[in-house]
């Protein structure tokens, strides 16, 4: 693994009989944001605490700025923490809550104020300064607790599913902030999520991880376009997959029987090997004009503003799913439908229970 301005190597992490980290690596660069993505259990926030100090590894090592921090405790990390919680203090106000750390780090008493209105009217909580704590929304609290995290300068910002009580509409214009302000600071951040167009939004790069391994770890168009694993595709975005077995393998071009029927798409596999075709449901069309051609019976469509989603009846362990601008004139459940798009538009993975 490269160095970077974050190093975690050979990271692991067992709870008695259960592996929760497997050796994990991560590296990122000074000024980058990369969100550990994946379901419960999947041990990104036990990743996130060994970073943060808050645990320490069984194995492995971690490097902030060229310095081995594994065994340094988390008020010598140079680290700050932003938690689901946000863990202010209700007996303080905004402005004492801000200025918290850099009292307890001891910062010169002239520097303090203007620093606490700087990172206040970045996260457009100036005119809260002397509000009490418990007179905050749950979102104007999240703001506060990043301003209180970013007054200290530390050199890595780490977040643990910080809008998780948020409602979806100040969710998403907390996720634009945020990302602007990291932005404007330059500060390097982690962010924990188990919310797939959160990390699609804010990400420079995502670490999809799942049973305590990052199984890819790419920019967010890179993830979506081409997933590395079955898990990724199916976590990252929706997907139409369908199980199959290779039939012919020529020129980096599999052909694969499937209950659909045949499908080509690239890939290097010997002719008997089980796999499972993805395409994205977008680059599906609603006619016989690709490659590719399948036709099913609808089951159910699903306005979503912008698009609509067709979901039709799909063989066992199968899902076909198609994005279009608007529902086909007559077309209802039960209907057939004929569909296909592109070769190169189809992702093909050894079977998931042959994959390692």
């Amino acid at each position: 693994m490269s160095p970077g301005f974050l190093s975690v190597a050979g990271a692991a992490k067992t709870f008695g009989a259960a592996t929760v980290l497997d050796g994990v690596d991560l590296s990122m660069a000074r000024g980058e944001f990369v969100s550990l993505l994946g379901p419960s259990g999947c041990g990104k926030t036990t990743l996130l605490r060994i970073v943060a100090g808050l645990m320490r590894p069984d194995q492995g090592r971690v490097a902030l700025d060229g310095q081995d921090i594994t065994r340094l405790p988390p008020h010598k990390r140079d680290v700050s923490v932003v938690f689901q919680s946000y863990a202010l203090f209700p007996h303080l106000t905004v402005a004492e809550n801000v200025a918290f750390g850099l009292k307890a780090r001891g910062a010169p008493s002239g520097e303090i104020a203007p620093a606490v209105k700087r990172f206040l009217d970045l996260v457009q909580m100036g005119a809260y300064a002397e509000r009490s704590i418990k007179a905050l929304s749950g979102g104007q609290q999240q703001r506060v607790a990043v301003a209180r995290a970013l007054v200290v300068g530390p050199k890595l910002l780490l977040l643990d599913e910080p809008f998780s009580a948020l409602d979806r509409k100040l969710r998403e214009t907390m996720q634009i902030d945020l990302k602007r302000l990291l932005r404007e600071v330059g500060t390097t951040a982690i962010f924990v999520t188990h919310d797939q167009d959160e990390a699609l939004t804010m990400s420079d790069r995502i670490a999809v991880m799942h049973r305590g391994r990052i199984e890819q770890l790419d920019t967010p168009a890179a993830i979506y376009a081409r997933p590395a694993t079955p898990f990724a595709l199916g976590f990252v975005g929706l997907s139409t997959r369908l199980p199959g077995t290779v039939t012919d393998s020529t020129n980096g071009i599999v052909t694969v029987a499937t209950p659909a029927g045949p499908l080509r798409g690239p890939g290097n596999f010997l002719p008997g090997s089980p796999v499972l075709l993805g395409v994205r449901p977008e680059r599906i069309a609603l006619d016989h004009g690709a490659a590719n051609r399948i036709e099913a019976p609808l089951a159910d469509a699903a306005f979503q503003g912008a698009r609509v989603q067709l979901h039709f009846q799909a063989p066992p362990d199968g899902q076909i799913l198609v994005e279009t601008p608007s529902l086909p004139a007559a077309a209802g459940p039960g209907t057939s439908l004929k569909m296909s798009w592109a070769i190169d538009d189809t992702l093909v993975y050894p079977a998931p229970s042959a994959a390692a």
